[in-house]
């Protein structure tokens, strides 16, 4: 190889490798921005129940299911507020310090954004409530459907349209 073809050729190699460098920097630094969605029976169980796709302690996830009965404790010093959350399965506790929506209440669907602190503990940094009783989140909705019993809820309401929604429209019309 003469000279001029090899120092070409170590100027390609050195700019391949640097792409690939900044790229793998750049991914690394995304994933750690990357929220996935999960219900509770899938926080314990892992995705299809399969347990090589349970999210990891530490990780950043979205849980989305409803708040079990009876189970909310509120610290009357702070705004420190701690639940379960479940979907048709087991439950996952949610502790969260700040103020809840307005809609928060026992028996209501809401989606908790944080991170796994313990294998079914979620220490959330966002709680968002549902904005009707009818209506569930449509990824909740659908993964509801998916991997668990049916449980009664109509085909408009996994769409993410509610009660209040229909009525609207036959109100317009």
């Amino acid at each position: 190889m003469n000279p001029r073809r090899k120092s070409r050729f170590k100027l390609v190699i050195f700019v391949v490798l640097g792409i690939a460098i900044a790229s793998g920097l750049m991914l690394y630094a995304l994933r750690q921005n990357i929220d996935l969605f999960y219900t509770p029976s899938e926080v314990i169980q892992g995705k299809d129940n399969n347990p090589n796709q349970k999210p990891e302690v530490g990780q950043r996830i979205r849980v989305g299911g409803m708040v079990v009965e009876g189970t909310v404790v509120r610290d009357p010093k702070s705004l420190k507020v701690r639940f379960d959350l479940n979907d048709i399965g087991p439950a996952i506790t949610v502790e969260y310090e700040g103020i809840l929506p307005d809609l928060f209440r026992e028996g209501q669907g809401i989606v908790a954004q944080g991170v796994l602190t313990q294998s079914a503990v979620l220490s959330a940094t966002e709680v968002l409530a549902k904005h009707d009783e009818n209506y569930v989140p449509p990824e909740l909705g659908e993964k509801m459907q998916k991997v668990h019993k049916p449980m009664g809820i109509k085909a408009a309401d996994l769409k993410g349209e509610s009660a209040r929604d229909r009525q609207e429209k036959e109100g317009a019309k």
